[in-house]
């Protein structure tokens, strides 16, 4: 009744009251953690996507990022890897901070509006599963070396001379 009662009050707040996709739904939850990124797949929105592993908290450079990411379309997914998939990348003793902090670390941004992970060393499966319009990747990355390049458009956000969390730790 709760769900039913929230998705009558945002029908008819939509211009032509157009129908919601369940993502826009989720969004009028409040929260932005999504287990299932799926449900952005069928959407009404253009959606941006970023990922990274985010495993000792965000530098201004990664805010930054974030922001410009937000401002190249309607809606932003953050997509970070997992424990166990920083672990493999970044090596013993990552990350710094569990998937769960970091999850809500990034959600507590106001440009992020959806929050996913993947477990996986790229995150290749889970832009097949929500097929985003744009991918942003920071200065560190050439268009052609962004994974996920032949399903979206691929934005370079120019580097901020900013220390890695690596060379910090």
């Amino acid at each position: 009744a709760q769900i039913a009662f929230v998705a009558g009050c945002c029908y008819v707040q939509k211009k032509h009251n157009s129908p919601l996709c369940p993502a826009e739904l989720f969004l009028f939850t409040g929260r932005k953690e999504i287990r299932n990124p799926e449900i952005l797949k069928n959407r009404n929105f253009d959606l941006v996507f970023a990922n990274g592993c985010f495993d000792n908290g965000l530098t201004e450079a990664h805010v930054a990022c974030l922001e410009f990411a937000k401002k190249q379309g309607g809606k932003l997914v953050v997509a970070l890897n997992s424990d166990s998939s920083v672990a493999k990348l970044k090596g013993a003793g990552r990350p710094v901070m569990n998937l769960q902090e970091r999850m809500k670390v990034v959600s507590g941004l106001g440009c992020v509006d959806f929050v996913v992970s993947f477990d996986e060393e790229t995150p290749l499966e889970i832009l097949r599963k929500i097929m985003p319009e744009k991918i942003v990747k920071g200065g560190d990355y050439k268009p052609e070396q962004v994974v996920g390049k032949e399903l979206a458009e691929v934005i370079i956000f120019k580097k901020i001379d900013c220390m890695s969390t690596t060379d910090k730790i």
